[in-house]
């Protein structure tokens, strides 16, 4: 269970809004917090579907058409980049296009969860509701329009751009009802509609022509027909590669309202309900390449606060939130997925059919005392987790291509010679239910005029879950021993030298659901078939479903019997002084130590036995255990480090000028998962090892979002109110913000792998994740970051295919990087002040002005044609959008 920036459903929350009318202080920083007056805790996680902001606004919107936090300097997103929007994958896909941001916590707070904090993600926030109160009525309407009238073309794009364009509407009323009452409703709508512009792998002009026999013909041509009539029109970057265009919907509509009611002098008692509306009409660049998605979240809080006495103040709350997500394949989907090992565009959405609704209730207490120099705080936070629906984990069936039987993939295609069938049986429906209790006791100790000490103790229980019919059952025993003590100081040492801080906390993640949710698929309720087999039409060989056999060799999910919580040690050290009047400059580090990381390892691989050649065709014969095909084992497999030198300069007002820049210094290493890690879906092939007995060596490397050098600069000039010496023109020209973001940070890792398993190219265990040996050295730590050079920087000449008795390849794990960011967004706004509070803000905002791409990682798997290939960027190109505000 989760209620941070790891929750086992998360929707991508974003800021759509450049800079307002703000000084930088009070902007959105780097790492996510909004430091107002020194404060130092961060606001509502990017990717978290429950998060919600101290003033009580909920936004769970899909990050689907670009649209970012453009205050992090991020540019729009390149929608053709795959993105599944369950689990923590926006969080994952984020780490992965941008990268982290080392992010430094001043200060510990026990009520909260900081487990992958010091990576830019968030706490997770209290469950107790803050209200307010006024005696007028306040309210506020809210309209921006992006049209791509005003957007350049992307680096790959063929053509014009092509029409799409989004309105969003926001509306906020507030006022007081009567004695102690007080009322605010919320709502929003946001509409997208047009064309997305992406690349593709499609076959060229002379590989559209069956070569099988008339009995899998049929199935061949609709696979191609599955491929836009176009032609690859884009050759320069690869003999595949096509950019093309398809439609998208998607619907975003909000409605919320918070009551906040005096009762007595004492007592207090706010209720608030926010509801999320989502519907995606996904984009089909190929057919049935991205399902469409429903989405219905509904969040409601209670929260009673009591004042006993000036010194101590009680809050409790019961909160609910409701998730429920549909996920079902477009019409163009042909059933079965078929992956062609990265020479063509994947088909099918293997996800997909899913329908989960996930329940949590959520009790919360917490007592206040202040008492002489100390503020104490103790408390407790009850939840219950309720998860119901079926899930998909390959019901539709998935053919595998690969360059085998001495013909490449394009050839098995048109042959109809698939190299493995992946198919399961049975009944996923599954109800779990999970306890989470916590408690915390802290004190904050102001031993001096200089000195302030914090100490904070956690409680955490990772119950064990269970199934509601006893269909599943979790094999690991209750996590209860999770202690998480944590310091801090504060040490002023005079107004210009400033304040040494200084924190460490032990921190708790979780057992992610979609971890312990993969027992669903195992047998007997599930069979999970993995056949090699050349046959496309009858891969099973006649024998029908309900006549196989119950025994039938399977894969198998085994969830470790000792699982347990991961967690990690994080501590950071600041020195914040002012070297000049109102100027700021802190130095900073943050490091972190996590260990009990969730990853899977692949066993019962096809091993080399003596008297029998190793051949893709007997993998099964090979294996120790021959009731299971692939077994894949969870368990707390992973560590990982984390070190960053960080330096920011705060420059509030200079000449109408203000400045926030911050430069990191940082190295991430893990044994191949990291802190978002589930160990379900595409985790546990990222974390899959060359080889079965040597994982923790092989895997061993940066992580994947490692990024030595980062940069973020936020500045905002107001122009000049007066000074021309003409009312007129002072008024036209004066009191105008242009703020501007600036991202620059090196790119991230990445690996290169064999690309096939079979004799001369990799090991033959049944598993394609071979690294080739490496014969030239030099090409090493490369980057890999333009289309015009990439093949030079990573030549396949420097590489070579491991042979069948080497256990792995010499390459280690993400030895190269691709591009880096350099993003620059701008915006353009003036205020206007009407009669009374009345008034009026325009805005004009840039995401990506300087229109720079960003390009994805190069085909990196060396038995590809398109090996060292950039075809695909990661960001879009510059777009322009436009707001409208009146307040009152």
């Amino acid at each position: 269970m989760c209620w941070g920036a790891l929750g086992g459903f998360l929707l991508c929350i974003v800021s759509v809004g450049l800079l307002s009318a703000q000084s930088v202080e009070e902007t959105t920083s780097a790492s996510g917090s909004t430091e107002v007056s020194g404060g130092d805790q961060p606001a509502a996680p990017v990717g978290d579907a429950n998060a919600v902001t101290e003033e009580g606004s909920q936004r769970t919107e899909l990050n689907l058409l670009g649209q970012v936090d453009a205050a992090s300097g991020e540019a729009q997103r390149n929608e053709n980049v795959s993105l599944t929007l369950i689990d923590n994958n926006v969080l994952k896909e984020l780490n992965r296009r941008m990268g982290t941001t080392a992010t430094i916590v001043r200060e510990f707070q026990a009520e909260r969860k900081y487990f992958g904090m010091e990576f830019g993600g968030s706490t997770s926030g209290p469950l107790h509701v803050g209200g307010g109160s006024s005696r007028d009525v306040h309210g506020e309407l809210f309209w921006t329009h992006g049209n791509s009238f005003f957007k350049a073309r992307s680096f790959f794009q063929v053509g014009d751009v092509q029409p799409a364009r989004s309105n969003e509407y926001d509306a906020t009323l507030s006022m007081p009802l009567w004695t102690g009452g007080y009322l605010t409703l919320t709502g929003g709508q946001r509409k997208l509609r047009g064309q997305v512009n992406g690349n593709i792998l499609v076959p060229g002009a002379d590989e559209r022509t069956p070569t099988t026999d008339p009995e899998t013909l049929a199935i061949v041509k609709n696979i191609l027909s599955a491929y836009p009539d176009e032609l690859p029109n884009r050759t320069d970057i690869n003999e595949r590669a096509l950019n093309t265009n398809a439609p998208q919907n998607i619907d975003d509509n909000r409605a919320g309202g918070t009551y906040d009611q005096g009762v007595g002098q004492n007592d207090r008692l706010i209720f608030r309900y926010n509801l999320t509306l989502q519907d995606v009409d996904a984009f089909q660049l190929v057919g049935g390449q991205n399902p469409n998605t429903t989405t219905r979240s509904h969040d409601a809080r209670t929260t009673w606060t009591r004042v006993w006495n000036p010194a101590t103040t009680t809050d409790f709350s019961i909160g609910y939130n409701r998730v429920s997500t549909v996920i079902t394949p477009d019409e163009s989907s042909l059933g079965p997925t078929y992956f062609f090992n990265r020479a063509l565009e994947s088909l099918g959405s293997p996800g997909a059919p899913l329908d989960r609704a996930q329940n949590t209730f959520r009790y919360a207490g917490r007592l206040q005392r202040t008492s002489g120099n100390h503020t104490l705080s103790m408390g407790f936070d009850l939840g219950r987790q309720q998860i119901n629906g079926f899930e998909s984990d390959g019901q539709t069936g998935t053919f595998s291509f690969r360059n085998d039987f001495d013909r490449s993939v394009i050839d098995n295609l048109l042959a109809g010679t698939p190299s493995n069938y992946s198919l399961a049986i049975g009944n996923t429906h599954r109800g779990f239910r999970e306890w989470v209790p916590s408690l915390f006791l802290s004190d904050v100790w102001r031993a001096s005029t200089r000195l302030t000490m914090n100490f904070g103790l956690r409680y955490e229980i990772s119950a064990v879950p269970t199934e509601v019919n006893n269909l599943s059952e979790i094999p690991y025993d209750c996590d209860c021993n999770n202690v998480g003590p944590s310091f801090g100081f504060a040490y002023r040492l005079n107004d210009r030298w400033g304040i040494l801080r200084g924190s460490y906390g032990l921190h708790y993640g979780e057992i992610f659901s979609p971890t312990y949710m993969q027992v669903r698929s195992n047998p007997p309720g599930m069979l999970k078939l993995n056949v090699d087999t050349d046959n496309l039409s009858d891969p099973l060989e006649g024998i029908p479903i309900e006549d196989l056999d119950p025994e039938q060799r399977s894969d198998i999910n085994l969830v470790d019997p000792e699982l347990a919580t991961p967690y990690s040690h994080q501590y950071n050290f600041t020195w914040q002084m002012t070297p000049y009047q109102n100027w700021t400059l802190e130095l900073g580090y943050v490091g972190s130590r996590s260990h009990k990381l969730i990853s899977t390892w692949w066993e019962n691989r096809g091993g080399t036995v003596e008297g029998i050649e190793s051949t893709t065709s007997n993998v099964n014969e090979r294996r120790a255990d021959e009731r299971y095909s692939d077994v894949s084992h969870v368990l707390n497999g992973s560590r990982s480090f984390f070190d960053a030198a960080k330096v920011t300069l705060r420059v509030p007002r200079w000449a109408g000028l203000s400045v926030d820049a911050s430069y990191w210094w940082s190295k991430a290493i893990d044994l191949g998962a990291d802190y978002t890690n589930t160990a379900d879906g595409r985790d546990q092939f990222l974390t899959r090892s060359p080889s079965e007995f040597n994982a923790h060596q092989t895997m061993k490397g940066l992580s994947n979002f490692d990024q030595p050098h980062a940069m973020l600069l936020n500045t905002v000039y107001e122009t000049p109110s007066r000074g021309t010496g003409n009312r007129i023109v002072d008024r036209i020209i004066g009191s105008w913000l242009l703020a501007g973001v600036v991202l620059l940070k090196s790119g991230s890792p990445f690996s290169v792998r064999s690309g096939a398993d079979g004799p001369g190219f990799g090991n033959v265990d049944g598993l394609s994740s071979d690294r080739p040996n490496v014969i030239d050295p030099s090409v090493l730590g490369a980057k890999v970051n333009h289309p015009d050079t990439s093949q030079a920087s990573l030549p396949r000449s420097a590489f070579e295919f491991q042979t069948v008795d080497q256990e792995s390849g010499s390459l280690g794990r993400n030895t190269f990087r691709k591009d880096g960011v350099f993003n620059v967004n701008v915006s353009l706004a003036r205020r206007f002040v009407l009669k009374g509070d009345t008034s009026v803000e325009i805005r004009v905002e840039s995401l990506n002005f300087l229109n720079h791409a960003q390009f994805q990682e190069p085909g990196r798997n060396l038995r590809d044609v398109n090996f060292g290939q950039i075809t695909n960027t990661l960001n879009d190109g510059r777009t322009f959008q436009f707001t409208l505000r009146v307040a009152f």
